[in-house]
């Protein structure tokens, strides 16, 4: 199964023989109190560099959140998504719980966006997506209602809701794009088996996409990076075929696109030794310079 990104000029594909898809995390307030600020005052301008940071750590689509209590997220996100869309040919993942700020940003999206998210409560899910169905765009649907379940076969039902209603608005399994919820190992010792068992149960059963949070796996724990590329790598091999992850983080990104090239996803290798022929090519000139 495939599920179709698509932007004005170029088109992503998640999915069966695809590599994996790299969905650039940065431009989001969370844990940034300069950039809160900014959002505060009405300031994009960070944007242009969280764009051109992701673009060329190798990030794929890039997810645009501005939420702030303390900003005017509608207009922030009718202003952020066509800003985003000048600065790169990236396909979008429009990122709010507010509904208001989704129908903001996909209003001004011009391609087939993602949708980030749903959960599996009724009332979410008869709010959001007929937005989704009307816009034609892909959602991401996490395995959670009004709790967070840690047995893999709760979750399982969970996404099978999702997927059933969404096909009730017109919306098909290829564009639900199910989140296995990736937990904190430091808090929750199983979290990463119960992870991958979710990802085999709805492989198996369900056959749609996949994609987590990744950075959420190596929360308050030393060595994150380290952590990040190998949770990736394990999840990846399982089924796993995206992930909103921090595409400045090159050991997490090299982890995906070594993997790609591991298990058949980058056919002789190509995008591998390109990658590293640009960073030979990159090093050198870096070195003519100085």
């Amino acid at each position: 199964m495939q599920t179709t990104i698509e932007s004005r000029s170029r088109t992503v594909v998640i999915g069966d023989g695809a590599p994996f898809c790299v969905i650039g995390e940065r431009i989001n307030p969370t844990g940034r109190k300069a950039f809160q600020a900014q959002l505060q005052a009405g300031d994009l301008s960070q944007l242009e560099i969280d764009v051109a940071e992701q673009v060329a750590g190798g990030a794929d689509v890039l997810d645009v959140n501005v939420g702030d209590p303390l900003a005017d997220e509608i207009e922030l996100m009718r202003a952020a998504v066509p800003m985003v869309q000048g600065l790169t040919d990236l396909p979008l993942c429009i990122d709010s719980s507010i509904i208001e700020a989704l129908e903001a940003g996909l209003g001004a999206y011009e391609g087939k966006a993602l949708v980030n998210s749903v959960t599996g409560e009724d009332e979410r899910l008869n709010l959001i997506l007929p937005i989704v169905a009307r816009h034609g765009a892909a959602v991401i649907g996490l395995a959670n209602d009004d709790e967070i379940p840690m047995e893999p076969e709760r979750r399982l039902e969970v996404a099978r809701k999702i997927v059933s209603v969404a096909g009730d608005h017109g919306i098909p399994p290829q564009d639900v794009v199910i989140d296995p919820l990736a937990m904190p190992v430091g808090a929750e010792p199983r979290a990463v088996t119960l992870f991958l068992e979710t990802v085999r149960l709805i492989r198996d059963n369900l056959g749609v996409n996949m994609t987590c949070g990744a950075s959420n796996t190596s929360f308050g724990l030393p060595g994150r990076h380290a952590l990040g590329a190998a949770f990736l790598a394990v999840s990846q091999s399982h089924g796993l075929t995206s992930a909103i992850m921090d595409a400045r983080a090159r050991e997490c990104v090299e982890s995906v696109r070594a993997t790609d090239f591991l298990l058949g996803q980058d056919e002789w290798g190509a995008r591998w030794i390109a990658a590293h022929r640009a960073k030979l090519a990159a090093q050198a000139a870096q070195a003519a310079t100085s």
